[in-house]
């Protein structure tokens, strides 16, 4: 039959990305206990395409997808899968984002009661004339006190949940754990969010939060300290939202640093 995606196009035009979004499949997803978790994962694929070309072969994304879904993942191993992509395309350059709900059990401050915590991850990989970039990608929930509203306030304070929202860079003869990372952003809030509290638990969230006023500025700021100062990260943007309690309107910081 004709392959009519190689056929000619005369508009000279590169196109720099060309894929497919949406793909949902599963993934197995190493844990730093050793064990795996397999996840829902959504991909989205993308080549350059040259001006030459109609158009890219589609299925041929998802052959490779379907290839690579049944291998453990530490993030940096789609690299494999992208080159594999690019080479099967003809391809240049080329793009591969995985995101996913990775559950980490999580233990309750004071009773130790354990229950799972969801966390929206991502794994993306780049090939291009600067060789291949990974990035692992975290957004983790949090609690923030006011400080200004402690301050200012005879009895109590505002607080409200926060996003963090992370991403990190590294080489990938480096490794980080999603867990490591979580632990890391959640140690620079008021205090973290968690599946199950009893009440113990809840006076103590509520006193840690109490004592550990922060803006969103601090956050962000001690965030971006912590990954100054690790020694695996090579990149990072951090990005802040605290969806204000007393106001219609949420609060909001980002940095990125190329270290």
């Amino acid at each position: 039959m004709k392959d009519v995606q190689n056929t000619l196009d005369n508009r000279n035009v590169d196109i720099q990305k060309v894929g497919i979004k949406n793909v949902e499949l599963p993934l197995i997803i190493q844990r730093k206990n050793n064990s795996d978790q397999v996840v829902s994962g959504c991909a989205r694929v993308c080549v350059s395409l040259p001006r030459n070309y109609k158009g890219t072969h589609m299925s041929r994304f998802v052959e490779v997808l379907n290839e690579w879904r049944t291998k453990n993942l530490l993030g940096v191993d789609i690299k494999g899968c992208l080159e594999k992509i690019i080479k099967k395309l003809h391809a240049q350059s080329g793009e591969l984002e995985f995101n996913f709900k990775y559950f980490i059990d999580k233990k309750s401050p004071v009773t130790r009661l354990s229950a799972p915590m969801s966390y929206d991850c991502s794994f993306e990989g780049v090939i291009d004339e600067n060789g291949y970039k990974f990035i692992l990608g975290v957004k983790v929930p949090v609690t923030t006190l006011c400080p200004c509203s402690k301050e200012i306030s005879d009895n109590g304070a505002h607080n409200q949940r926060a996003m963090i929202c992370v991403k990190v860079s590294y080489d990938e003869s480096e490794h980080i754990w999603i867990e490591d990372l979580i632990e890391l952003i959640e140690s620079c809030a008021s205090c973290p969010v968690y599946p199950l509290l009893k009440r113990q638990d809840e006076k103590f969230v509520t006193e840690h939060a109490w004592d550990n006023p922060k803006f969103v500025e601090d956050v962000l700021r001690d965030v971006v300290v912590k990954l100054r100062k690790h020694p695996t990260v090579k990149y990072f943007e951090v990005d802040c939202e605290a969806f204000e309690s007393i106001h219609n309107h949420s609060a909001w910081a980002y940095q990125k640093e190329d270290k």
